[in-house]
């Protein structure tokens, strides 16, 4: 509809769900200088707010009506990914002091997401990967990619939105680094081993990608939070 510059700055300004004032600022500052009515780009900016605002409370909503009241007690370890009960200290598999580092209320709820998702592969005893079929989900997985439970995960990184505030997205980038850098050499990315590994990674990294051209464009301010989310790019090769 617009330019691509403004676009793009659109996009990434409205991938939180959120729209502050500098980001509004600076993007109506780019239209007007592009020649575009503000009265129109106001009303724009604000419809597309609102139907982004939209489709995630109602993705949210059911995927919270499916089974989350089943796995409410149910949460990530921070550390290792391990489900642990919700009112745990510590982790039991690594020992993670998961009071002195408690997620914020985003993180949380996407590790809650994720954690829902995995349990489906353990309720669909009839699965095309379960039992005797587990010998060859791997044969199938470097065939026809992730399977359903992995493709809904992927879809769920993908698509959650990160608050903006310098904690979150510190905690994110943090979290999701390890799980961003690919493993293996050439010769072993694609083993049994690696694969699945590999395949989420290049989720993450673009989910690291997206937020981090989000703090580029709202943390101009913030110089010290900056170098940090620059040191993330900079090992991801962003």
């Amino acid at each position: 509809m617009y330019q691509d510059e403004i676009e793009s700055l659109m996009k990434y300004a409205l991938l939180d769900g959120d729209l502050s004032k500098k980001e509004r600022d600076i993007l109506i500052k780019k239209a007007t200088k592009s020649g575009i009515d503000q009265d129109e780009f106001e009303m724009v900016l604000d419809a597309r707010l609102y139907e982004l605002n939209l489709d995630t409370k109602e993705k949210l909503k059911r995927e919270k009506s499916s089974n989350y009241s089943e796995n409410k007690k149910a949460i990530k370890c921070p550390n290792c990914q391990a489900s642990i009960d919700s009112f745990s200290t510590s982790c039991e598999y690594c020992s993670y002091n998961v009071v002195s580092r408690q997620s914020s209320g985003s993180i949380q709820r996407l590790f809650i997401l994720l954690t829902e998702a995995e349990q489906q592969r353990k309720k669909d005893p009839n699965g095309m990967f379960s039992a005797i079929g587990k010998v060859f989900s791997a044969s199938f997985s470097q065939i026809i990619g992730p399977n359903k439970v992995d493709r809904k995960k992927m879809e769920i990184i993908s698509s959650f939105p990160v608050s903006t505030t310098k904690e979150d997205i510190l905690e994110f980038l943090s979290l999701a680094f390890p799980k961003a850098k690919l493993v293996g050499n050439f010769f072993t990315r694609n083993s049994d081993k690696n694969r699945l590994h590999n395949q989420y990674a290049l989720v993450w990294k673009n989910k690291c990608e997206q937020i981090i051209m989000k703090a580029k464009f709202s943390m101009q301010d913030d110089q010290e939070t900056l170098k940090q989310v620059l040191h993330y790019a900079k090992e991801l090769d962003l």
